[in-house]
């Protein structure tokens, strides 16, 4: 697992997306942890445009992505980012967690 320090630049183009691969493959990581407090502001409003790729890049090369920490803002103010993170709690491979607990309990 690679957890990404909650500290550091912000992170949500695809170049970042192929940085951290890049950082996993060097550790073997197979599950990275992102705080959402380095994801870049626009990850989180569909729209932009962001997430799509930055996940399915991590999921074309068999990474599982957590984003740690509350996006419950987030989520209450846009009906598509609410279902956008129940989808991929649902889905399984990718995972929206609030705290470290319920990441650890969803991963095992």
């Amino acid at each position: 697992m690679l957890e990404l320090e909650p500290t550091g630049p912000l992170l949500g183009s695809g170049r970042d997306a192929t940085d951290i691969l890049s950082e996993a493959f060097s550790t073997d990581a197979t599950v990275i942890v992102l705080p959402v407090e380095r994801l870049d502001p626009d990850f989180l409003r569909l729209r932009s445009g962001l997430a799509g790729p930055f996940i399915q890049k991590l999921q074309n090369y068999h990474c599982r992505l957590v984003i740690l920490g509350d996006v419950s803002a987030a989520v209450a103010a846009s009906t598509a980012l609410r279902d956008f993170v129940y989808e991929t709690n649902n889905a399984g491979h990718h995972l929206f967690a609030a705290d470290r607990e319920a990441m650890l309990a969803a991963l095992s």
